[in-house]
């Protein structure tokens, strides 16, 4: 039985290592161990051999058996390197230049914010961040949003579940929830409670409403607002800023109106139009661009500002209506699917 376990060993020792794919190496095992295979039919002449003699014949297989499995592993392993590389494909060659087209640009919702943001630092406007996770205070209490409102409604805004815990997001009040934040007015609401007027400042930033998405909504969009505070501001000071912003954004030629509406954080309240003809892709001599109006005393007395000595105004509109209207683009979609032939348009 040793000179036989020696030729198998011997004649796998020669095959193995030639065999180039894995369903040779399949049939070339299953001829070897398998049940009709060699060293399984050596082992079943174990019946055979007599008493005496079992424990070295036994010793024999299993040392051959041990032997035979170590050809095979480093065959199955040499094969799945070789898988491997045929997938890989050829070494890349670092000295070469590369593939890609030219460098990456920016997206055109980053453009947009950007240029606004340029523009307000111009007339010293800084930029100001906060958490896109919110609690109620933050987000409606402090911004004078009574607890019946319909922008407080589940069907309206995305609510944690009551378990919900953040780390880095505090509750002013015990009982109340956290959300994903409906405006960046919340950022409003945080710097003013860091410190005291003059605030002037302008905070960008990605908000999330229940919204069901189609060319001109989406679930989760960009803003961009604007807060200042100081003595003896005016309505009149916010009409000079707009007109600035959307002059200096989208030609010296548009000019802006306010309509009169109703916010529950400013008053008087007004929702902002700017003239469109010029624009592309718009057929509307108006169209409806943002919301602003001067803070409510409320508000102020929320953060521990004296309404009789402050007053300011706010404003707010979307990054991917400003973008739509500036580059022509009619269907707010295309800024989340990532598509180059979209992207590379704003290089």
């Amino acid at each position: 039985m040793q000179d036989q376990l020696s030729a198998l060993l011997a004649k796998a020792a020669a095959e193995l290592p030639a065999i180039k794919n894995r369903p040779d190496f399949e049939s070339t095992k299953a001829r070897y161990v398998g049940p009709n295979g060699e060293l399984t039919a050596l082992m079943k002449q174990m019946g055979a051999v007599p008493k005496e003699q079992r424990p070295a014949a036994g010793k024999l297989i299993n040392e051959a058996k041990g032997q035979l499995q170590v050809h095979l592993d480093a065959a199955l392993a040499r094969i799945g390197d070789a898988e491997i590389a045929a997938q890989l494909g050829p070494a890349v060659d670092p000295t070469l230049a590369s593939p890609d087209f030219g460098p990456g640009t920016q997206h055109p919702l980053t453009l947009v914010r950007e240029e606004m943001c340029r523009i307000l630092r111009k007339v010293g406007f800084t930029v100001a961040d906060g958490p896109e996770v919110e609690t109620e205070y933050y987000c409606f209490d402090a911004l004078n949003t009574p607890s019946d409102h319909p922008a407080r409604d589940a069907k309206d805004t995305f609510y944690f579940p009551t378990t919900a815990r953040f780390g880095n997001v505090s509750k002013k009040v015990a009982e109340e929830r956290y959300l994903l934040r409906t405006h960046t007015s919340s950022v409003q609401i945080r710097t003013m409670l860091k410190g005291e007027p003059p605030i002037r400042i302008v905070s960008p930033g990605r908000v999330y409403r229940r919204d069901t998405t189609d060319a001109t909504h989406s679930a989760n969009f960009h803003q961009l607002e604007c807060l200042y505070v100081d003595k003896n501001v005016t309505v009149r000071d916010l009409k000079a800023l707009l007109d600035y912003i959307f002059a200096s954004l989208l030609g010296k030629e548009t000019k802006t109106r306010f309509r009169p509406h109703y916010f529950g954080y400013t008053e008087p309240s007004f929702e902002v139009d700017l003239t469109a003809s010029h624009l592309p892709k718009v057929k509307k001599p108006w169209i409806e661009i943002g919301g602003c109006g001067m803070v409510d005393p409320t508000v102020f007395e929320a953060v521990g500002y004296d309404p009789a000595v402050w007053s300011g105004y706010a404003f707010g509109m979307g990054l991917e209506r400003l973008a739509m209207l500036l580059y022509g683009i009619d269907d707010i979609r295309y800024f989340y699917q990532n598509d180059l032939r979209f992207l590379k348009q704003f290089a």
